[in-house]
């Protein structure tokens, strides 16, 4: 049990009694971290949630973004970091499952599958085997169901040796005319559960999830992780689409965190409504379940629809064709309570608001201050600290991830991985962009910027790519918000997200905030991993890597001294201390806006490649188009700044910047559109990078960057 005193006096003055054991089990569930969002409800307020595109913000399984005249997409988010933590192939595979789940039920095809990782570092066996295990679940979960990963990010760092990450970032298609919601308006409609068997995995999952890990964890929380069923969600995804197709559906949720608790209270809530449930009508895996495994079981798989009584046969007979199991298991009723019957008995009547809308907390905040420390180290020649930077698993290619996935299923993917963003064909005329990012030291050592960065950072990703971006999609990870030092973290940082997402008019419009990721006092680097997504025309769709011999490459945007906080500190000093780059909100939205007008603008294609600088700053970005296109490019450093150190300037990580390549004829009139800092730094030519007096082959640039997390998972 995790309700605390105060929660159990607040409940029973509003029931006027005692809770029944039931009635205790369901509501410790919902005032669960994970469930209420009781610590940061107060802070996730100062998100901007409507705009021009947004149909629908935060509040339902999904956000809503209108693409086109006919067409939305639903997107959610969600982490699933303790039970990967536990069981990593099967928690990873339950992630997959969720957000597909919440994307379902929103009334859209699942496209697009993107994940953001983090692990302990790769020399540790135990990091090393999460690693393996969450890819492979990713990787076998959604190909089965068909559905293609098509981005993400991984991270390694010792702060996530015993808490990994695994946030899941899903993408629907769906007819504008065919959106549901999670709601029950009719009083007589009824519940038909559909799916997956209930059992006895999962029980507590969301209090566990909602607590510190321990050393014991591993054996102790083992049964409240679920058990992924991939072949039994394709047959679901198809039911589920076809009922959507067939019948006038009132509401639909999926069972998720909190099991039937959860979903039929938060479906009844939100329409002001009550609901029966007869617990002898839900099908179960196992004998001998009681009231309590019952309701909290998270039993994967499993569906909700809220029906008219009409509909009942048609929607059963969907089922049935499908190979699945279905039952009614309820109704909606008049009133505000809800009641649980068994065997024609009331053994649990409790109010949907209370269940659903449980009270946020008042945590004590306390600041932390910046750290103004400047490391005091002696830099390695650039020749060397380049190549050693391209071979860290942070910066290094991360084929062997995405080879695993099937990128290309249900054949719309326009750019694959390895590029700045996903790109995705929603219809002839119009592309999508996808992209997943958070910067973790930056996010410790200045929560603000940190967070404004990750955003920023996502945003310059789509961009990149030709798209302009709508909307934003969050999941936040951060230790235990019983410490004022940590919760102060996530208030800066949802200051920083918030201004940065309102700057540019792209709301943040789903997420999920998983707290308590420690183990015995050992923390994470606070991570906001951040999803945008960006639609274009498809033909302003633009790469990295460069494409003629004699194109001008501009780098757009200042660059400061800016280290600390930096990749390349940590790989070639491991130090990760003093202040993170600052973000300049007008200057990251103007140069921004000046590389979208550019693209729109660009009939005749003279614009031939775009590139963000970002982790591992501009040395790292260039040496990433040589070795994605095979041409080299000769780079003048005094171009961009004759007053910086030289180590300043190529691995700096100062923020809202872009490389830009120009056909060399049309440099004069590109130049005369840009009224942002911008220089011409350097020209395409060749098979190497040069850089000043430095030369780097393009096969010793491949030989650093190509087979890092091969060699570690061989």
């Amino acid at each position: 049990m995790t309700l605390e005193d105060s929660e159990i006096k607040y409940i029973e003055e509003i029931l006027g009694r005692k809770m029944n054991e039931l009635e205790e089990g369901m509501l410790d569930v919902m005032f669960s971290e994970h469930c209420s969002y009781k610590s940061s409800r107060p802070f996730l307020r100062q998100f901007p949630t409507e705009g021009e595109n947004i149909i629908l913000g935060p509040g339902d399984d999904g956000g809503l973004v209108s693409v086109t005249d006919k067409y939305a997409l639903a997107v959610g988010m969600e982490s699933h970091n303790h039970p990967s933590a536990i069981e990593p192939y099967g928690g990873a595979g339950t992630g997959i499952g969720g957000i597909l789940r919440d994307i379902i039920s929103m009334g859209a095809m699942p496209i697009a599958l993107l994940d953001s990782l983090r692990f302990g570092p790769l020399d540790n066996q135990k990091s090393k085997y999460l690693f393996e295990h969450v890819v492979e679940g990713i990787s076998d979960y959604g190909n089965r169901v068909g559905v293609p990963t098509v981005a993400g990010e991984v991270e390694f760092d010792e702060a996530f040796r015993t808490n990994p990450l695994v946030n899941v970032m899903c993408v629907g298609l769906v007819e504008k005319e065919n959106i549901v919601r999670a709601e029950a308006p009719n009083i007589g409609d009824v519940f038909l559960l559909m799916g997956g068997t209930t059992g006895r995995d999962g029980i507590h999952g969301v209090t566990f999830a909602s607590e510190e890990l321990t050393s014991d964890s591993e054996t102790e929380d083992r049964p409240a992780v679920q058990v992924a069923d991939s072949f039994t969600k394709k047959r679901v995804l198809e039911a589920s689409l076809e009922i959507l197709e067939k019948i006038n559906v009132s509401g639909v949720k999926d069972l998720g965190g909190g099991g039937l608790t959860c979903c039929v209270s938060e479906l009844v809530d939100s329409s002001k409504n009550g609901a029966k449930v007869f617990l002898e009508e839900i099908p179960l895996r196992e004998t001998g379940m009681t009231p309590y495994e019952i309701m909290l079981s998270e039993s994967q798989e499993r569906m909700v629809f809220v029906i008219n009584p009409n509909d009942v046969e048609l929607a059963q007979f969907i089922c049935d064709k499908h190979e699945i199991v279905s039952s009614i298991i309820g109704e909606v009723i008049d009133g505000n309570n809800f009641k649980i019957i068994k065997d024609g008995d009331e053994i649990a009547d409790l109010p949907t608001i209370l269940l659903a809308d449980p009270p946020s907390i008042d945590r004590p905040i306390k600041e932390i201050p910046e750290d103004e420390t400047k490391p005091e180290v002696k830099d390695p020649p650039i020749s060397q600290s380049l190549l050693q930077l391209l071979a860290s698993p942070n910066i290094a290619s991360k084929e062997w991830v995405y080879k695993q996935y099937d990128h290309e299923v249900q054949v719309r993917t326009a750019v694959k991985p390895g590029d700045d963003s996903a790109v995705l064909r929603i219809d002839n005329k119009t592309a999508i962009a996808l992209t997943t990012d958070a910067n973790t030291i930056h996010t410790k050592l200045s929560p603000y910027h940190g967070g404004a960065g990750s955003v920023a950072e996502s945003i310059r990703n789509v961009i990149s790519m030709g798209a302009t971006p709508y909307a934003v999609v969050d999941c936040l990870n951060f230790g235990n918000p019983e410490t004022p030092e940590i919760l102060w973290q996530f208030k800066e940082c949802i200051r920083g997200m918030s201004d940065i997402a309102a700057k540019f008019d792209a709301p943040v419009i789903s997420g999920n905030v998983s707290f308590y990721n420690e183990t015995e006092g050992i923390k994470i680097n606070p991570t906001p991993a951040c999803g945008v997504i960006g639609v274009e025309n498809i033909a302003n769709i633009r790469t990295l890597d460069f494409k003629n011999e004699g194109d001008k490459i501009l780098l757009i945007g200042e660059t400061f001294d800016e280290l600390t906080g930096s990749e390349y500190y940590r790989t070639i000093h491991n130090t990760q201390v003093g202040k993170a780059p600052r973000v300049n909100i007008d200057a990251e939205f103007a140069n921004g806006k000046t590389v979208l007008d550019l693209i729109s603008n660009d009939k005749d294609k003279n614009i031939t490649a775009v590139h963000d600088v970002a982790n591992g700053g501009l040395a790292v970005a260039l040496s990433e188009m040589v070795m994605s296109s095979g041409l080299g490019c000769t780079i003048e450093l005094d171009q961009i700044s004759k007053d910086l150190d030289k180590i300043a300037i190529l691995y700096g990580e100062s923020h809202s910047r872009y490389l830009v390549t120009v056909k060399a004829d049309a440099l004069n009139d590109i130049l005369s559109q840009i009224d942002v800092p911008v220089a011409c730094i350097g020209e395409v030519k060749g098979d190497a990078l040069i850089i000043g007096a430095h030369e780097f082959t393009a096969d010793a640039l491949n030989d650093a960057y190509h087979g890092v997390l091969e060699k570690y998972m061989a």
